[in-house]
């Protein structure tokens, strides 16, 4: 065993043991937290124009702060962007996270020295986790990837701006940056198929350990890998033994993923955000992910049916329940105040609080009334792949067909892309259209009352989704297609 393996247990030890002190005080925790936030901010021009020094306790922080997306921030953030300080949060920002917004154009996220530590920390408790509960640590002495956007940053009035995936390679821990891939002037390469290839190169004799990555670009350095080689990623990396990603739903990507490395191995879900490092699986044996309820940002919770409520109600963690669908608010140590990341989440546990992404508040489809949401097309996906062993799955999109061009009722269109096309396309249709119809009653009713038709599959030639990424600039990176949505803008497109 080399020094990293062997050190990484006892500061592994050290990592769950204080975690799991926040742990057992989550709701105090919290509530402490967000006196601290408002504390800290009271003497910027947000906190004097919400008048922080009047809020005493949930209720009068709730009475004081709206809820709010990025547009409603927006006055405040281009203040912040013009160089000014002490608008949102104290002093001027570290860097600026920049992201793209379907509504806002460029977003601007800020990143405090106060919350830096924490988007970092994230990434290495979730892997110290699991060298505690596993005792495999030995991946750590061999080469470790990270599929990234690149590290590049540019400066706007003197703040450092550029991908969140780029501002945390500036501080990766040292180390671990001498067994760290790609070089950084691979990763700086802009063209994600031309980086990708380059990538190749850098790797394919090393031994790698740990891959890290959005799901459907890591399949795509795998379809490289093979197609150049011939072989299994197992054989190309016989040292490979740990898979680390988050962004999208791991599940329909799960068995091709596998199948491309011809054998089983251990995984890491991660919930990394602009916004903050929200949650990670700090176990192998437990279902979803431990939200980081002590990493500077005060959580808050809007039940689904509520959210686009006048006044919705806004709930602290203690007020949470296990199975109900919650739109995510963030109170964050870099000023984003009631600001709600448009995630939706469930709780699976409550001691500790562990939570499942269920999808996107503003990615539904209701064009008929029947609100179907991201977890929903992904379970009723699920439930067919698992129905017919012989897929494996590339993408999907769905999207309404509100006026069929062949004429009749109208439907959902499924549009897929297959690496293993289903024996019996019209049987996994079926499949998937009763799935939804059990976990959506509105669906079902409207198929009952003949307003709707069965789904309608799509089938879509290779690379169709990197197509469209590549036409949209948005190949490879933290970029991902959404899952479903209200109109046919995508699908249209695609």
């Amino acid at each position: 065993m080399g020094f990293r393996s062997i050190l990484a247990k006892p500061f592994a030890a050290y990592v769950v043991q204080n975690r799991q002190k926040w742990e057992k005080r989550a709701v105090e925790t919290q509530l402490a937290l967000m006196k601290s936030l408002v504390a800290d901010a009271s003497h910027t021009l947000f906190g004097k124009d919400h008048r922080f020094g009047e809020i005493t306790d949930y209720q009068s922080f709730k009475e004081a702060i709206p809820v709010q997306d990025y547009e409603n921030l927006k006055p405040y953030i281009e203040k912040v962007v013009a160089g000014e300080s002490d608008i949102l949060w104290k002093n001027k920002p570290l860097y600026f996270a920049k992201t793209s917004g379907t509504t806002s154009g460029v977003k601007y996220i800020p990143i405090s020295k106060e919350s830096i530590g924490f988007h970092i920390n994230g990434a290495r408790d979730a892997l110290l986790s699991y060298v505690h509960e596993t005792s495999n640590s030995q991946f750590l002495d061999k080469n470790l990837i990270f599929l990234s956007g690149s590290p590049e940053m540019i400066q706007k009035n003197g703040v450092f701006t550029g991908r969140l995936s780029g501002i945390v390679n500036h501080h990766v821990p040292g180390y671990l940056r001498s067994n760290q891939m790609p070089s950084y002037e691979t990763n700086c390469i802009e063209d994600w198929e031309t980086k990708l290839d380059k990538i190749i190169d850098e790797t394919i004799e090393k031994p790698m350990s740990l891959i890290s990555g959005i799901p459907p670009w890591v399949q795509m350095y795998f379809d490289r890998i093979q197609a150049r080689t011939g072989k299994k990623i197992k054989d190309v990396f016989p040292e490979f033994s740990l898979f680390v990603y988050g962004g999208v739903n791991f599940e329909p990507y799960r068995a091709k993923l596998f199948e491309s490395i011809g054998k089983q191995i251990d995984s890491i879900e991660t919930y990394p955000a602009s916004e903050g490092f929200i949650a990670y699986q700090d176990s192998q044996n437990a279902e979803g992910l431990l939200l980081l309820l002590n990493s500077g940002v005060f959580y808050e919770f809007i039940p689904v049916e509520d959210y686009f409520k006048e006044n919705p109600r806004r709930l602290h963690i203690g007020e949470v329940q296990l199975g109900v669908n919650y739109a995510v608010v963030m109170n964050t140590n870099a000023g984003l105040w009631g600001y709600s990341i448009g995630d939706t989440v469930k709780f699976v546990s409550l001691n500790p609080y562990r939570i499942i992404v269920s999808g996107r508040i503003k990615h539904f489809i209701s064009a008929f009334g029947e609100h179907v949401i991201g977890e929903e097309v992904e379970k009723a996906m699920q439930f067919a792949v698992q129905r017919h062993p012989e897929v494996e799955l590339v993408e999907f999109t769905v999207a309404p067909q509100v006026t069929p061009p062949e004429g009749g009722l109208p439907y959902h269109e499924w549009l897929i892309e297959f690496s293993k096309e289903p024996n019996n396309l019209n049987a996994f249709a079926k499949d998937i259209n009763e799935k939804l119809a059990q976990l959506n009653v509105y669906y079902d009713d409207l198929m009952t009352g003949n307003i709707l038709q069965p789904l309608k599959i799509r089938v879509l030639p290779k690379n169709a989704f990197i197509d469209y990424m590549k036409s949209q600039g948005k190949l490879g990176g933290q970029n991902k297609v959404p899952r479903l949505s209200n109109d046919r803008n995508i699908a249209d497109k695609i």
